[in-house]
């Protein structure tokens, strides 16, 4: 009675079960549906800042390469107008008399004082004039007055030549000396020589106020000029080289850092920079600028900082938008749940009750096989009673004759009748063994049983029946025995409800036949083929209480029972209608080849 109460009191709680289930189906699909959400976001978001980024650098890019062109131009330009406003001073000063006059005369008392007038005015760094011998006989550097520079460059090129002289020379700190010379000759022949030196250091010292650096090289590719010292005397390749960093790989980690992915040209002091040449229409000069991308990656990070900005301001809109959601349904779900462990504590129960049902039915089950087996029992007794009745008449005949045998003093002739007496009393305890046998119940402990002998003691249990119906019975048996690992009553048992079964068949057939068929392949194969009407229902074929017969004839538990016992013995019983008629079952169960039992 407690069953019942319990299910009957978890039924107003299904809905709300069901209710609750269908709600977490829901959360499930929005979470999915929110991480999709969320994965589409974080894939627009990337796209567009990887667009973005790309079409923002090569925009900059261009627009600092074209700025760092215009200043390379400006640079050449100014640098060119210098020299080329400096080459003519020399030309000037040799022709102006009062030098001239005083190489002549050897008087130098002015001489200094006039070139330093024309310094300032010419924007000069020094001039110097020299006579024929090299001796400085007036600069605007006074300490150099009375120095010999007879093997100077300048000098020997300037007395060589009959025009002005570039020349560059090499100072005793790295640097370089540009100097402008030519002599000053009279009808008498050389005088002496002028020289300027061009102050091309300013541009250096402009330059170094910039961001960019800045290179010129001679026609041998020389560095003369730069924005770093030591970089002058250098070829470009090595002045790269001076201030590199401590090692390739520190250059690399650096360059993977830069994740704007700009157009390196060369590295410059571990970063990479953009490189632009021209040429300085000046005795081969060529200039080289160094770029840095600095300007360029603060404008394009700080418009992706604003991107990244909105879209982490729209994502954390939507995770506000969501936990208002959640906060609701985990207000919800508490609320669920705790109906729900109303709801597990009587299931729970209902459970426990349910499980002690079932260990009712399951000895009620096996109190209803053993019922069926006692009917079966019950059923055949009839017909073994009268077998029994036929060895006790002959019996008693036999007596009464071998009685009167003593009487008449033929004792050989009784001791024959006591013979076929003790013949009639084992046959008459066969049949006693065979049904106690069969009365009694499985036990749990398998052991290899004979199929051959087992069926042959089914046979002989349904003996009385098959005389009385006079069925015909066709056995077909392999030439070597086949064993399985089973209980031998119950295995028995199945057999016999098999045979039942073949003769309740064939009771409306005129010639009744039954055909047994056992064999050995991967399992041992017990086939039973009755010639009868054949199966209706296969769907209720093996459940408990179908029966196809008349009321009193069977409680339907045999077939229930038998695919039972097949199922605990590993096997499988199974039916079908033959194509000739009637019905077809079939057991199958694990074969024993030499001892191992082969799995199906």
């Amino acid at each position: 009675m407690t069953a019942p109460e319990e299910t009957s009191g978890a039924k107003p709680s299904a809905p709300r079960a069901r209710q609750s289930k269908s709600r977490t189906l829901r959360s499930r699909t929005i979470s999915w549906r929110v991480r999709i959400a969320l994965v589409v976001f974080m894939a627009v978001a990337g796209a567009t800042v990887w667009f973005t980024n790309t079409t923002l650098t090569h925009s900059f890019t261009e627009t600092t390469r074209n700025r760092a062109e215009l200043r390379l131009a400006l640079y050449s330009g100014n640098l060119v107008s210098e020299l080329r406003r400096h080459a003519i001073v020399p030309q000037l000063l040799s022709r102006d008399q009062a030098l001239i006059s005083a190489l002549q005369s050897q008087d130098f008392s002015l001489s200094t004082q006039r070139l330093i007038s024309f310094v300032d005015e010419i924007g000069a760094a020094s001039i110097t004039l020299m006579d024929r011998d090299g001796r400085t006989v007036a600069a605007t550097d006074r300490i150099r007055l009375g120095e010999t520079y007879r093997n100077a460059p300048y000098f020997v090129e300037a007395i060589r030549s009959n025009s002005t002289v570039f020349s560059v020379i090499p100072r005793e700190v790295r640097g370089y000396q540009f100097t402008y010379s030519r002599r000053l000759v009279d009808s008498s022949g050389t005088l002496g020589v002028i020289m300027v030196e061009v102050d091309l250091q300013k541009f250096e010292r402009a330059w170094a106020g910039i961001s960019d650096a800045v290179m010129v090289a001679d026609s041998t590719g020389t560095v003369v000029l730069a924005t770093e010292a030591r970089w002058r005397g250098l070829s470009e390749a090595e002045a790269l080289k001076e201030q590199t960093p401590e090692g390739a790989i520190q250059r690399a980690i650096r360059a993977t850092a830069d994740w704007t992915a700009l157009p390196t040209d060369v590295y410059l002091q571990g970063e990479a920079v953009m490189r632009l040449e021209t040429r300085v229409p000046f005795q081969g000069w060529r200039m080289m600028s160094y770029t840095t991308y600095d300007s360029i990656r603060e404008q394009v990070n700080a418009v992706i900082a604003l991107e990244i900005m909105g879209f982490a301001i729209l994502l954390a809109l939507a995770f506000y938008a969501l936990s208002r959601k959640t906060a609701l349904r985990m207000a919800l779900f508490q609320r669920e749940s705790a109906e729900l462990r109303v709801l597990n504590t009587r299931l729970q129960r209902e459970i426990a009750e349910r499980e002690r049902v079932q260990e009712t039915l399951a000895v009620a089950e096996q109190s209803l096989a053993q019922s069926s087996k006692l009917a079966a029992l019950g059923e055949m007794s009839a017909a073994v009673s009268h077998e029994l009745n036929q060895p006790l008449a002959a019996m008693k005949t036999y007596l009464a004759g071998a009685r009167l045998l003593l009487q008449r003093n033929r004792p050989e002739e009784a001791l024959s009748s006591f013979g076929r007496i003790d013949d009639l009393i084992e046959r008459m305890g066969a049949i006693t063994r065979q049904l106690k046998s069969y009365a009694r119940k499985g036990g749990d402990a398998f052991s290899p049983v004979n199929m051959g002998d087992a069926l042959a003691s089914s046979l002989s249990m349904m003996e009385p029946q098959l005389r009385q119906r006079h069925v015909k019975i066709t056995r077909i048996l392999p030439d070597e025995p086949v064993y399985v690992m089973a209980d031998r009553m119950r295995l028995e048992q199945v057999m016999v409800n098999l045979l039942r079964n073949a003769l309740d068949a064939t009771k409306s057939v005129e010639e009744p036949e039954v055909e047994i068929l056992l064999a050995a392949g991967e399992t041992a194969t017990l086939t039973v083929r009755d010639n009868g009407d054949g199966i209706q229902n296969f769907d209720s074929l093996f459940e408990p209480f179908y029966t196809t017969k008349q009321p009193g004839d069977g409680v339907g538990l045999g077939l229930a029972i038998s695919s039972g016992i097949v199922n605990d013995l590993g096997g499988r019983l199974t039916a079908r209608n033959a194509e000739a008629g009637g019905a077809v079952f079939e057991m199958q169960l694990p074969i024993l080849v030499d001892g191992i039992e082969a799995a199906e």
